[in-house]
């Protein structure tokens, strides 16, 4: 048998890559195993035209700029720097409209100053109010996603939280849907739709209940707004790497694992050039129905992994995604000058309508009526990502179904859909679609092929309610852990605290691993179990 390792990390997505780090950093001995030939999963930067560092997957980093973990880990000594989007969103007027957009500076007088323009005074002093009820709620949902998910945990990371009317009230309101709580502060549909796309960016529409948080997370972008790392989203993940290696870490990619199975006294990954990998521990970073099938592989009982199956919910995919090459930056109609529209997110919806109806269409597997599109072009902040006179925009149209109705199938409509995309874009930028020089279309089927996201779906698994801190994926597999596989940890978009780039699962997971082998813990199910 070769070496004996303390864990073996299978995928490296940024939250694997996460745990690998603090693994690492305790003096284990660590070796990542990737299917892809690209570090880092959707934190993942390549070359998709001549000149070009075009992301992969995510693009602004927010949760792990509040996380700590770039701070424990040393990463800016690594070489991650980022650079802050500020202002961090901008709404643009409605197409065929005159008139200011919404700028969401960092500065909450300042934004309060552009609302106060488009809006009004009131919606501007009710835009104050709200910062200042949801930032500070906002923290403590931060600091509950630091952890697993446990009921200590939870009631540790929302105490000193209550209203003037209790703690009835306070639940009410964080169980609410987004668009209720919009509703309670504000008169401008405009705002409420910008704040909508906002929060809609974890999955759900802000109609289902338990989406207020969402909205609310706007409220800390005030505190410390989203970050655009220099040199594209995967310069996280070259950063993590690089602390690993300094730690003696070891990545193996273009050899995805086939199974994980216990032997008497460890565990055994095998790979598809039939290379064995044998640990103590077993990090698994990749989507959860990818895990099941591995366990299933590696002799766990078939029956137990079926129920789970068919409990866990991946939805009807997320979205699409065009990255385009261009000549110049968007130029919106408005007020605002380019700066302060192109540095951070660019929501381009004005009513709420036309989230509803996209969301609707993808449920019954129709393409939207119209395109949401979330528009973003970080070579304006960052000239590192595109050649010398050139940009780069990314247009992310969310709702997009992975199932299409009529039997039709996403390479038939790919390239119409992308005009319609960037049609939307046109109507809020004039000039824009003649600015576009090459582009690179990812369906919900290509993000799926890619990345590794079964379903198109980039969080993984539905981000609602039932599927959110205790509950994710499920309540048995809530804790990163699978029951009767004892020496296996759970981390990724799949667990607690779900999508986006927050790196708190993969650190959570490290945290467990590292506590079970201080306490001398060993499988149940590998004491039992014999292997070759």
């Amino acid at each position: 048998m070769s070496a004996l390792l303390d864990a073996v990390v299978v995928g490296s997505g940024h939250n694997a890559l996460v745990s690998a780090a603090y693994l690492a950093r305790e003096g284990w001995s660590v070796e990542v195993l990737e299917k892809d030939t690209v570090l880092g999963g959707a934190v993942s930067t390549v070359e998709r035209f001549p000149g070009y560092k075009v992301d992969r997957g995510s693009s602004a980093h927010l949760m792990i700029r509040h996380s700590g973990i770039i701070e424990e880990l040393g990463l800016g000594a690594h070489g991650l720097r980022y650079i802050d989007c500020d202002p961090w969103a901008f709404a643009p007027p409605a197409p065929g409209t005159d008139g200011p957009g919404i700028v969401f500076h960092r500065d909450l007088d300042a934004t309060c100053r552009s609302i106060e323009r488009a809006c009004g005074t009131k919606d501007a002093d009710s835009y104050r109010r709200f910062v200042a009820v949801w930032s500070e709620r906002s923290r403590h949902v931060m600091k509950a996603f630091s952890a697993p998910p446990t009921g200590s945990n939870l009631i540790g990371a929302f105490g000193g939280l209550a209203t003037a009317r209790g703690n009835s009230e306070l639940s009410r309101q964080f169980l609410a849907p987004g668009d209720a709580l919009l509703d309670e502060y504000f008169d401008s549909e405009a705002l409420k739709a910008a704040l909508a796309w906002f929060g809609a960016q974890s999955g759900p529409p802000m109609s289902e209940p338990g989406t207020a948080p969402m909205v609310g997370f706007a409220a800390l972008m005030h505190v410390l707004p989203p970050g655009r790392a220099v040199g594209g989203s995967g310069a996280l993940s070259a950063a993590l790497a690089s602390r690993m290696a300094v730690d003696g870490a070891t990545v193996a990619l273009g050899d995805g694992v086939t199974s994980i199975r216990p032997n008497s006294n460890h565990w055994t990954a095998t790979t598809e050039s039939g290379r064995e990998v044998h640990a103590r521990k077993v990090i698994a970073g990749c989507h959860i129905l990818t895990t099941l099938d591995l366990l299933g592989r590696g002799g766990f009982d078939r029956t137990t992994l079926d129920h789970w199956r068919r409990k866990i919910r991946v939805g009807p995919g997320i979205g699409a995604v065009l990255r385009l090459a261009t000549s110049a930056l968007p130029s919106y109609r408005g007020e605002a000058t380019t700066q302060e529209a192109t540095s951070g997110l660019q929501l381009l919806v004005s009513d709420r309508a036309h989230l509803r109806t996209a969301h609707g269409a993808a449920l019954a597997g129709e393409l939207p009526p119209r395109p949401a599109v979330l528009g973003m072009s970080f070579s304006g902040i960052d000239p590192t990502i595109a050649p010398a006179g050139r940009h780069q925009v990314t247009l992310w149209s969310q709702w997009q179904p992975y199932h299409l109705s009529g039997h039709r199938d996403w390479a038939s409509v790919a390239e119409a859909e992308a005009d319609r995309i960037v049609g939307e874009m046109e109507a809020c930028a004039p000039g824009f679609a003649d600015s576009v020089l090459d582009r690179f279309i990812q369906t919900p089927r290509d993000i799926e092929s890619e990345l590794g996201m079964i379903g198109g779906n980039v969080m993984h698994v539905e981000m609602s309610l039932d599927q959110m801190m205790l509950w994710r994926p499920l309540p048995e597999l809530s804790g990163h852990r699978v029951p009767g596989a004892d020496g296996l940890y759970l981390t990724g978009a799949s667990t607690h605290p779900g999508g986006g780039v927050s790196g708190a699962s993969g650190r959570s997971a490290a945290r467990i691993a590292l506590s079970d082998s201080r306490r001398g813990k060993t499988s149940r199910w590998l004491r039992r179990t014999s292997g070759p």
